[in-house]
């Protein structure tokens, strides 16, 4: 059975319109790229090299000959911050950021996100030493389209590969969390332990993704690989530098995708929307009075949780499946504000408005909605 493996590493350390001033200018640094000019493959990795790092990592369980972990992330400003995966850098007792030239800084950890796997760290160098990456829309890619990846698998320094974008918007169980990190990009370029933290690079040499994770039954890459998109990047990095941590959403509910069987069930029309079996003690969605099942029904030998709130809609967006609530709030939610599911109950069509609480750091698997049919576990 595949499983999703996060890939971190273990090693021993060894123009027809009048240009803009910007598109005049440009960004003279080493790392400049053209916003609007899609690249060649030589020409991105010549443009991003000198922004795409190797993080050596120290921790309580490294041996006396050095073995440790190594994962890759990129530079996101001048100030000496720099972008990677939690998993990179967690339980870290030293970081050592090594760039493509050979220079190497000492690192410490800014800020975390477990709920998003993103983390930064701060290296102490000068602001003409660093070349940031600059940040895309990762709402705008399309399947299909090239995409590139720079990183360090296996701890091979400056590796790149390319494929496309297999698809957008999937959503990625944590291994040992208990709960998902939503609008995934999924990708076909070839990615490996190592890969964790660096950038994944539209044509134009713009950050549209974090490398994070492989499908994979041995450890090695298998043709599906995962990044997280860089609007949520742009979303949760800011307030990782200022405040050291991200306070996520949470409605506090679990339940299953409605499928073909289960809609012939409930005697739904179409097979669409998310049946709610729990709702959490002390939740959001328990204040609200959102409702889980409360009895059973058998039909073709298998048995069903019935009775439980059905969700066909989220701010006026049509829910089809788990997917769609998780990535709205993701993209549109922060700890506060309100949110309108549309639920089918009794027969009957009803807004319920949840006030979202700050997700639980530990939740014992009760995450903000746990899905029981996902694919991608």
């Amino acid at each position: 059975m595949a499983v999703v493996l996060i890939l971190y590493s273990v090693f021993l350390n060894p123009p027809n319109s009048m240009p803009t001033i910007e598109q005049i200018l440009g960004n003279t640094k080493n790392g400049a790229v053209a916003q609007n000019k899609e690249l060649t493959l030589a020409d991105i990795f010549d443009k991003t090299e000198t922004g795409v790092v190797r993080i050596n990592v120290k921790r309580p369980d490294t041996d006396a000959r050095g073995v440790g972990g190594v994962g890759s992330g990129f530079v996101y400003d001048s100030q000496g911050h720099i972008i990677t995966n939690d998993h990179v850098v967690e339980n870290a007792q030293k970081l050592t950021v090594t760039f493509l030239d050979g220079r190497s800084y000492k690192a410490k950890v800014i800020g975390k996100d477990p709920f998003t796997d993103l983390a930064v760290i701060k290296v102490n160098a000068s602001s003409d030493a660093l070349t940031p990456l600059p940040v895309g829309n990762s709402s705008k890619l399309r399947v299909g389209e090239q995409i590139a990846a720079i990183g360090n698998p296996f701890g091979l320094s400056g590796s790149m590969s390319s494929g496309i974008v297999s698809q957008v918007g999937r959503i990625l169980p944590s291994q040992d969390r208990g709960f998902q990190i939503p609008d995934i990009i999924q990708t076909d370029a070839a990615i490996n332990p190592g890969n964790s933290g660096g950038p994944l690079l539209n044509m134009k040499g713009e950050v549209v993704g974090i490398n994070t994770a492989i499908q994979s039954d041995n450890g090695i890459f298998a043709g599906v690989g995962f990044a997280i998109p860089a609007n949520t990047v742009k979303k949760i990095i800011p307030v990782l530098i200022e405040n050291q941590t991200y306070h996520h959403p949470w409605v506090g509910i679990s339940g299953r995708d409605v499928d073909p069987d289960l809609a012939d069930v409930l005697h739904l029309k179409d097979a669409r929307g998310f049946l709610v079996i729990n709702v959490l003690d002390d939740s959001p969605a328990k204040k609200a009075g959102l409702r889980g099942t409360n009895q059973t029904k058998e039909a073709d030998g298998v048995r069903y949780q019935i009775g439980g709130d059905l969700i066909i809609g989220v701010d006026s967006k049509i829910v089809r499946k788990i997917d769609d609530i998780l990535i709205h709030l993701q993209r549109e939610k922060k700890v506060g504000d309100q949110m309108i599911l549309q639920v089918l109950r009794d027969g009957k069509v009803s807004d319920i408005v949840i006030t979202l609480n700050e997700r639980p750091v530990t939740n014992n698997n009760s995450t903000t909605i746990n899905p029981t049919n996902s694919t991608q576990r």
